[in-house]
């Protein structure tokens, strides 16, 4: 059986998972527009922990993660969850998807690492908020956020292990 928006029909819930696959992949893309010219330069004379991934490795777990993240809200504004429940899982993903947004134009674009710590603690909050909201609306899109989690997790152990360092 297929899940759909209230009134909607299959085509729409397609619809909607290329709008949300759009709308995160951006968001993606503008932190990679920032931080590609500052890893060779600004990044390059930072120091950082023995724990730091190399370079490479960021892009292609961001891209999954940012796929992830789509096929979760999808599962949730396309559940038949209570209207209200499923419009405040969507605003806490909104919320924490423009944090997600702004944290790479302050640590890669204003070269402030101190700043983008205190983004990445509030990400890693909404997301927590987020995760728990979609978990008690789709297990699925619930689990979809735990990779994302994790790795949100690591990224302000890293933040702050470079604050520490510089």
């Amino acid at each position: 059986m297929t899940t759909m928006v209230s009134g909607g029909a299959p085509v729409r819930r397609w619809l909607w998972l290329a709008f949300w696959l759009a709308l995160c992949l951006a968001v993606g893309m503008v932190g990679s527009l920032v931080t590609a010219s500052q890893i060779p330069t600004w990044y390059a004379g930072l120091v950082k922990p023995a724990f730091n991934p190399p370079n490479w490795i960021f892009a292609p777990v961001w891209t999954l993660l940012y796929i992830m993240m789509a096929v979760a809200v999808w599962r949730v504004s396309t559940s038949g969850a209570d209207a209200e429940m499923r419009k405040r899982a969507m605003l806490a993903f909104l919320g924490q998807l423009g944090l997600n947004a702004i944290w790479s134009p302050a640590f890669f674009g204003l070269e402030s690492p101190r700043l983008a710590l205190f983004i990445i603690l509030a990400l890693l909050s909404a997301l927590a908020l987020t995760a728990a909201a979609f978990w008690r609306i789709d297990r699925i899109a619930g689990l979809l956020l735990v990779p994302y989690f994790a790795w949100v997790a690591f990224a302000t152990l890293l933040n702050a292990a470079i604050v520490v360092l510089n």
